[in-house]
C-alpha cells in the first residue's frame, strides 16, 4: 500500500513538472529586449519626453503580451507605464482604459487588497479628479470617490496608520472633497495626511510643504466662502 502511494505521488510530481512550460530561447530574448525598452522609456520619462516615449512603451507592452500572455503582471506594469505617460501629457482619456485593465489584471493575480491594487486604484481615481476638470466633473469625482476609499482602506490594513502611502491616500481623498466643495469633509484628511508626513518624515521634508500648501489653500477658499455668505456654511 505504501509503495502504491509512493508512486501515485511520484506520479503527480511528474505531471506537475511536465505541465510547467518554460519560456523558449526566442521568448526569453524578446523580455529582455522589452526590459531594456522599459529602462528607456524610464529615462525618457524622467527627462519630460512623453510623447518620444510612448511608441517605445506600447512596443514593450506588445512584446510582454506575446510572451507572457494578456494577464501577466509584467503586462498590468506595461499597461500602467503607457497610461502614465499618456496622463503626462493630459491625454486622460487614453490613460483610463489602460489603468483599468491594469487594475483588474493586479486583482485577479494578487488579490484585491493587495498594496499594488491600492496603487492601480488611486492612479486611476487620480485620472477622474483630472478628467473632472474638464466635462460631467461632479459624475467623475463620484467615480474616483469609492476608488479612493478604498485604495485608502487597503493602505490602512496593511502598512498601518503612519505609513506615507497612507498619508498619500488621506491627502487625495482630499482633494477629491475640495474639489466638491466639501470642505468640513477635505479639512480632517488634510491634517491627518500632514501629521503622518511630518511624523515619517520630519516637519522640513519637501513633501511635508506640499501637504501645508493644500491646507492653506483649504483654509483660504473657506474664507472666502465664508466671507460671500455661501449657502451651508455657518458664519
Amino acid at each position: 500500500m505504501n509503495d502504491i502511494r509512493k508512486l501515485h505521488f511520484f506520479l503527480l510530481f511528474i505531471f506537475s513538472f511536465l505541465s510547467f512550460s518554460p519560456l523558449s530561447y526566442s521568448q526569453e530574448n524578446d523580455l529582455l529586449k522589452a526590459k531594456n525598452l522599459n529602462q528607456q522609456l524610464i529615462n525618457l520619462y524622467k527627462q519630460g519626453h512623453y510623447s518620444e516615449a510612448i511608441p517605445i512603451a506600447e512596443k514593450t507592452l506588445a512584446i510582454r503580451e506575446k510572451a507572457l500572455g494578456p494577464d501577466h503582471l509584467d503586462v498590468a506594469s506595461s499597461l500602467n507605464n503607457l497610461a502614465a505617460l499618456y496622463r503626462a501629457l493630459r491625454d486622460y482619456v487614453k490613460a483610463e482604459p489602460l489603468l483599468k485593465r491594469s487594475l483588474a489584471i493586479r486583482e485577479k493575480a494578487l488579490g484585491k487588497d493587495h498594496p499594488d491594487v491600492a496603487t492601480g486604484l488611486n492612479n486611476l481615481a487620480e485620472i477622474y479628479l483630472a478628467l473632472g476638470g474638464y466635462a460631467e466633473a461632479e459624475f467623475l469625482y463620484k467615480e474616483a470617490e469609492p476608488l479612493l476609499k478604498r485604495s485608502l482602506g487597503i493602505r490602512l490594513k496593511v502598512l498601518g496608520r503612519d505609513h506615507p502611502d497612507v498619508a498619500t491616500s488621506l491627502n487625495n481623498l482630499a482633494n477629491l472633497y475640495y474639489s466638491l466643495g466639501d470642505y468640513a469633509k477635505a479639512e480632517p484628511l488634510y491634517m491627518r495626511s500632514l501629521a503622518i508626513y511630518e511624523k515619517t518624515l520630519g516637519p522640513d521634508h519637501p513633501d511635508v510643504a506640499i501637504f501645508l500648501n493644500n491646507l492653506a489653500g483649504l483654509y483660504k477658499s473657506l474664507v472666502t466662502f465664508k466671507s460671500y455668505g455661501i449657502k451651508g456654511f455657518d458664519k
